[in-house]
């Protein structure tokens, strides 16, 4: 089929579908959705269960070991890890990579039943286990709320109405609240007093316990209306809780006022609290529902908050974390000027190598091919991002060979005397087919990481969906569009041009003259290559290797850990002294502080961390992103000269999938104490190179454990138990929970606890009173413990796969983590491991690895294809076997280019890499494709390589400037300069090989004359 002819026959509907592409193109890209980072699947849960009282070894055993044998039994499950503390399990179930989003809920349902069923066997006290299958959600709006001079309760009164009111705005999906305070009614009893009326404190717990109680006194019909009975005695204020009636045993009755003290205040913050410079607030996290546009939920929001803004109290404050709408907002604006700039770049190359004419139409096909991308990536769910814009960046050299090909084809048999009808009809059916196997060769290159179902591949899928839709349609532009605008706007040749040898200028003559002789002596030509490629080889092993880089946000994040079973008290007070100390620091405009806790998952990469009130963050946001390396190493130097008994870091955040603590040693065995012996070595290990920081452990430190020894026999003598003695250590000190207080929407937990006099003093821990039924008093604890034994605990036991499993940490100072774990690992290797124990390795090293293995797994197959789609378009093994022996020597150009720039070959340049190939191969194709076109007009062979060279090396050269050209944006963007540098190193010597030593190597293996 002459498709040329058709279109050019059909000229009114190929213009009119040329102009409704471009016009719904451009249309359809305003109305996208925007992201900063594109989004990736975290197919993690948590099931949380409370065990209290349970020490971490009980947890460990009665609780995580039988969950996690249930986990075990789901077939979609990649890994199950636990953390074992004191009261708590926390297990985190990770699926296997070919389970999406869309098919995720259903595994979470059927982790429920898992989870469910598994509950009967817990043991008493235990339970009931929460999954939390939403610990993915991003949070893209995340607000800290304060007010100097408000009460606590004012300011969680405008936070609950702020956020009734912003759930109510387009896009938003959920609305979360981060670091508030429970309330609770405090009743404060004296134990003197109770012993002297002989009342025991169960007592006061029981009546509170059944006040708290709804009650239901039925209903009672009279006449024909059916009325609601409901006595009185419920308690609706402080005030009702002092006049409560408390029975004694002897019939006596006393006010809860003559007992104790009732009081209402906030439990002791052991969960998460939160600081924007300085001052505690109210964090409100804001997801974009499913489907939904951050940027258009981001006006939204601004829009409304700006209506309520009459509502909001004198001194109330919004500090704001991360406002994803804005970066966003800004990224795009980059990346779009950034696109902008490299069609220009390749339409100015156009203009100067092709001509005005020639150029411009070249370019408009360019912006047609582009705008009309966009029609195919929107139904496809491709947004606006980092990789969808920088992968049109990468394809914009790509998408003009095609175009360029015909053109230059065109001009070429206008000078020959045809027309431009006809020069367009004879070219488009030469090239056609050829163009699209060779297009279908390039998107192969990139369909490795387009099918990787990883976090990697899923973050960089967009990559090859944009080249894909992309490089298709470049394909039909070509032979359609872009002949119908040759005939219509390229100017016919004057008589002198008319059969004048194309080829016959100075700089083709040059040309000829450099291939002959380099064929003449071919042997020497391919030994000279072949020893450039044995250097490259050498070379390549001094280039460095890295994962993915650190964004370039304005924000960088430092964590803070105190020794293990830090009062949360301490850890806010040390917080404040690091809060002053970042906000005095040159650059920094604002810290936010989380206690306990991470903060909201506002970024996609970001990963909090669990509860533990020994740890502080602070996100500290600087004006210049370009500070944040100096910034860091001079917050860290100061933190450890003023807070040495504390462990302080700072680490960027990351772009793409990486992790914190990117060298992770994980050590595994069944004795706990052998684990951290073997663990102590690996840090001292880790401690002694000098580039490595924030060395750790997950197991973190013990911590101190008083044992109460009881003496069974007073015990019995007095009728107390087991369980009465730890209610009376904890109404000592923390204090028991006696049902709760309903007042609105809010159930307020009511505390009994002994008075502040009394409490918090465990020297007089011997002396704490218990009541004792025989003797109808209040007696000393001393009375029925024999002993008080300081003793040290696991607060933490971590398990991977069902094996307990410490894992030492540490972080390089500078630079990437590559270099830093070549050193370390031989060292951590070498230490001798008792039977039973082994050593892994994860952190940026399992990530890199897992990632790169998802694409071994795949490139091999399309490899496979490109060659199978080379052999069918020769129908022979000699010219693909040419081919296909210049791919490799393309790591020439990549060596050089890396070398130069000290750019590491990370996971980005693995791409370029593999995009090169791509380019390299479509345009070798192309060159053959000549050869045989010239050897099918009866030339010699040796001619035949020659002249086909001459007339492919503008187009060749000219695609090979555009994308390297074009590539330069991206040189200046932090996420893909590795991948531009490979691309462009590895393309200028690719055009090198294919216009020399490809026609060289055709030469030896034809043994041209």
């Amino acid at each position: 089929m002459d498709i040329a002819a058709v279109a050019i026959k059909k000229r009114l509907v190929t213009l009119v579908l040329t102009g409704a592409m471009l016009v719904a193109g451009l249309l359809t890209y305003n109305g996208m959705s925007r992201l900063e980072d594109p989004e990736f699947t975290i197919k993690e849960a948590l099931v949380v269960t409370p065990y209290a009282g349970a020490s971490a070894l009980e947890v460990e055993q009665e609780v995580s070991d039988r969950l996690e044998k249930a986990v075990q039994q789901l077939g979609q499950l990649e890994r199950v890890r636990s953390k074992s503390e004191r009261g708590l399990s926390t297990l985190t179930v990770t699926v296997k990579d070919n389970y999406d989003r869309e098919s995720l809920p259903q595994v979470w349902d059927e982790l429920r039943r898992k989870i469910d069923d598994v509950q009967r066997d817990l043991p008493p006290g235990a339970g009931p286990s929460i999954v939390l299958d939403d610990y993915g959600d991003v949070y893209s709006v995340f607000l800290v709320v304060t007010g100097d001079g408000y009460s606590y309760a004012e300011l969680k009164d405008y936070v609950d109405g702020l956020r009734r009111e912003l759930l109510l705005v387009q896009d938003v999906g959920k609305i979360t609240t981060f670091g508030e305070r429970r309330e609770a009614i405090f009743v404060e009893f004296n134990s003197d007093r109770l012993s002297q009326l002989g009342l025991a404190p169960a007592a006061i717990v029981e009546e509170l316990r059944q006040k708290g109680v709804a009650t239901d006194a039925g209903r009672a019909r009279v006449g024909s209306a059916f009325i609601t009975l409901a006595p009185s005695g419920g308690l609706s204020s402080v005030g009702d809780f002092e006049a409560l009636l408390i029975h004694g045993g002897d019939g006596r009755q006393f006010h809860l006022r003559d007992l104790a003290s009732v009081r209402r205040g906030y439990v002791e913050p052991s969960a998460a609290e939160i600081r924007f410079d300085g001052r505690t607030g109210i964090g409100l996290g804001i997801s974009t529902v499913s489907g939904g546009n951050v940027v258009t939920m981001g006006e939204a929001l601004q829009a409304r908050m700006a209506e309520l803004e009459g509502q909001r109290p004198v001194g109330m404050e919004f500090g704001i974390v991360s406002l994803q709408s804005e970066a966003v907002t800004t990224a795009i604006s980059g990346f779009v000027e950034s696109l902008l700039e490299a069609v220009a770049i390749v339409v100015a190359v156009l203009l100067l190598f092709m001509g005005l004419r020639s150029g411009l139409l070249i370019g408009f096909v360019l912006l047609l091919t582009i705008a009309g991308s966009f029609l195919f990536l929107e139904p496809m769910g491709v947004a606006l991002e980092r990789i969808s814009l920088g992968a049109l960046i990468i394809a914009l050299g790509m998408l003009v060979d095609n175009a360029i090909v015909v053109v230059d084809g065109v001009l070429i048999r206008m000078q020959k005397g045809e027309s431009a009808e006809q020069a367009a009809s004879t070219v488009v059916k030469q090239s056609a087919w050829p163009l699209l196997g060779a297009t279908l060769i390039a998107i192969l290159a990139f369909a490795a990481i387009g099918t990787s179902n990883d976090a990697t591949g899923e973050f960089c899928r967009s990559l090859f969906q944009v080249v894909m839709v992309s490089l298709l349609l470049s394909w039909v532009t070509a032979v359609t569009v872009t002949p119908l605008l040759c005939v219509m706007f390229l100017k016919a040749p004057t008589a002198d041009q008319v059969n004048a040898d194309p080829y016959g200028g100075g700089f083709y003559r040059r040309y000829k003259d450099l291939l002959r002789a380099c064929i003449r002596r071919r042997y020497l030509s391919t030994a000279s290559v072949a020893g450039l490629f044995a250097v490259s080889l050498w070379g390549f092993t001094w280039v460095e290797q890295s994962f993915f880089p650190s964004s370039t946000r304005p924000q960088f994040m430092v964590d803070y850990w105190l020794p293990q079973g830090t009062h949360i008290d301490a850890t806010r007070a040390e917080a404040e002294r690091v809060e002053h100390l970042l906000l005095e620091q040159d650059g920094v405009t604002h810290v936010t502080t989380t206690l306990g806790e991470g903060a909201l998952r506002f970024l996609l990469t970001y990963q909090p961390e669990q509860p533990n009130p020994a740890y502080a963050q602070f996100l500290v946001s600087v004006d210049d992103y370009r500070v944040i390396a100096d910034l860091m190493a001079k917050v860290e130097v100061e933190l450890a000269t003023r807070f040495p008994d504390a462990l302080a870091y700072a680490s960027p955040f990351e772009l793409g999938t990486g992790v914190s603590g990117k060298i992770q040693a994980r050590l595994s065995g069944p004795d706990p104490d052998e684990l951290r012996r073997l663990g102590d070595q690996v840090q001292q290990i880790f401690r002694r190179d000098p580039d490595a920081k924030a060395v750790r452990t997950d197991w973190r430190q013990r911590v101190k454990l008083v044992r109460a020894t009881l003496a069974e026999e007073q015990a019995n003598v007095n009728g107390i138990t087991r369980a009465m003695v730890a209610a009376a250590i904890r109404e000592g000190f923390q204090g028991v929970t006696a049902g709760v207080h309903r007042e609105a929407d809010l159930l307020l937990p009511i505390i009994v606890r002994v008075d502040e006099a009394s409490r918090n003093d465990i020297d007089g821990l011997a002396n704490l009173q218990i009541w004792s039924p025989v003797a109808q008093r209040m007696i000393p604890l001393q009375q029925v413990v024999r002993s008080f034994e300081t003793t040290f605990e696991d607060e933490l036991i971590h398990r991977r796969d069902r094996k307990r499993t410490l894992t030492v940490y540490a972080d390089p100072r500078e630079g990437n983590a590559n270099e830093l774990f070549s050193r370390l690992r031989p060292q951590a290797e070498a230490l001798p491991l008792p039977p039973g124990y082994s050593l892994e390795w994860g952190g940026e090293y399992e990530d890199a690895g897992k990632a790169q293995a998802g694409l071994a797994a795949t490139i091999p197959v399309f490899i496979a294809l490109m060659v199978l789609i080379t052999i069918m378009m020769f129908n022979t093994l000699r010219q693909p076997l040419v081919i296909w022996l210049c791919v490799p020597l393309a790591l020439i150009g990549v060596t050089a280019g890396l070398l130069l720039t000290g750019q590491p070959f990370g996971f980005m340049a693995l791409l370029g890499f593999l995009s090169l190939i791509g380019m390299l191969i479509k345009n070798a194709i192309v060159l053959i494709e000549q050869i045989d076109l010239e050897c099918d007009e009866g030339k010699e062979l040796l001619s035949a390589i020659i002249d086909a060279g001459a007339s492919r090396l503008r187009p060749v050269a000219m695609a090979a400037l555009t994308t390297a050209l074009g590539m330069i944006p991206l040189v200046f963007d932090a996420f893909f300069v590795s991948m531009a540098i490979t691309i462009i190193g590895g393309l200028l010597f690719a055009t090198v090989l294919t216009m020399v030593v490809l026609p060289v190597l055709y030469a030896l293996i034809y043994r041209a004359p």
